[in-house]
């Protein structure tokens, strides 16, 4: 049997119709570029999640870049983030100048640690950007409270986390900006990259639209330096498609990490926990062990394709190297690169594909 880490054919037949119905009226209507489908969608996306604004961009690592300049962040600021992320979350902040801060993972989470936070403020910090990865999101009340006593701006990478909630907030609800991407693995993905940006100030979503737009308020009028970032209106019209079906894809997920919890429950790994009052979009289901490599290999020779997320933190890419981390070297984060498996987890998988990865896991003798 073969168990597939993400399976976007299978989706595809799921929706085939309704993406071509879609993409059909976008060609029809010939409007390619921050068209109908776009304003359609960031209504209907900024209503999903509760905020008064949603602007579409090109990616995700977009969302986070023009969210910080529309903050104002830039040369002389400090931004704190997790020293466990993807290196986009790390890249927006230095693209706009300022320099990254990296705090460590708290345990038994894969989130920043908030009390590392705390410890990290200097008079230079503007902002702090909490990354709820694997569609776990971080301690947002701790977060808050030291964004609050210290005047700093929340930037929520929420890349990971469409539709998660931390005490019946939505992820992106606490900060003054909520990030997401629409990379087509995500838990709600386009046909190509895209990404969006929700908040509830309105000058801030202003300025974000002149960003994405080469800095234009109006045709040809451009009071900023810009970028060519704009959300295509095809993949808005795939994303409407796939936003109706995302709550039952992300309960589909629930339960099969459930399965998995159960299956794997004294099968020697260590499995992810989920934080009280946290509702998980599990966008991963990531497992340690000290022979990863070796158990990766058998999975492989089984069927079971997984991943790894990520096998090489940030602070040991070479453009890297020598930011600040807290603690310095960023311990957990690092002994944890050599561990970590993201077993397959989507919302076309079968109970049997499920039993498959459990059994076969199960089956390995190191």
């Amino acid at each position: 049997m073969q168990v597939h880490f993400v399976d976007l054919k299978t989706q595809y037949q799921e929706l085939r119709e309704e993406i071509h119905a879609a993409l059909e009226e976008v060609m029809a209507g010939a409007s390619f570029v921050l068209g109908d489908a776009v304003a359609h969608f960031e209504r209907e996306f900024a209503e999903y999640c509760g905020a008064a604004h949603c602007v579409g961009v090109a990616s995700g690592a977009d969302a986070l870049h023009l969210a910080l300049r529309a903050l104002g962040i830039g040369p002389g600021d400090e931004v704190i983030t997790a020293a466990n992320t993807f290196i986009a979350t790390v890249n927006a902040i230095t693209l706009t100048g300022a320099t990254p801060v990296l705090v460590d993972t708290v345990q038994p989470y894969y989130t920043l640690d908030p009390e590392l936070v705390e410890a990290a403020v200097t008079p230079r910090t503007k902002a702090v950007i909490p990354v709820h990865l694997y569609g776990h999101m971080a301690d947002m009340d701790a977060v808050a409270d030291i964004a609050s006593r210290h005047n700093l701006h929340i930037v929520e990478d929420a890349a990971q986390a469409h539709g998660a909630r931390h005490r019946g907030l939505r992820a992106w609800s606490l900060g003054v900006c909520g990030c997401f991407s629409f990379y087509p693995g995500k838990n709600l993905g386009s046909y190509g990259e895209g990404g969006a940006v929700t908040t509830d100030t309105a000058a801030v979503a202003h300025a974000l639209r002149m960003y994405r737009n080469v800095g234009q308020s109006e045709k040809y009028i451009h009071p900023v330096v810009g970028f060519n970032s704009r959300l295509q209106s095809m993949q808005a019209a795939v994303l409407r498609v796939k936003l109706r079906h995302l709550d039952a894809w992300n309960e589909k997920r629930r339960r099969f990490a459930d399965l998995y919890t159960e299956g794997l429950a004294d099968s020697g790994l260590v499995l992810p926990e989920t934080a009280t009052g946290t509702i998980p979009v599990w966008h991963l289901y990531v497992v340690r062990s000290p022979r990863r490599d070796e158990l990766m290999a058998h999975l492989l020779g089984c069927g079971v394709h997984c991943g790894i997320h990520y096998p090489v933190p940030v602070h040991l890419q070479e453009p890297y190297k020598t930011v600040r981390t807290l603690p310095h070297g960023a311990p957990v984060t690092t002994t944890w690169l050599s561990q970590i498996l993201s077993l397959p987890m989507h919302p076309d998988l079968t109970d049997e594909q499920v039993a498959h990865v459990i059994e076969s896991i199960r089956s390995f003798r190191p």
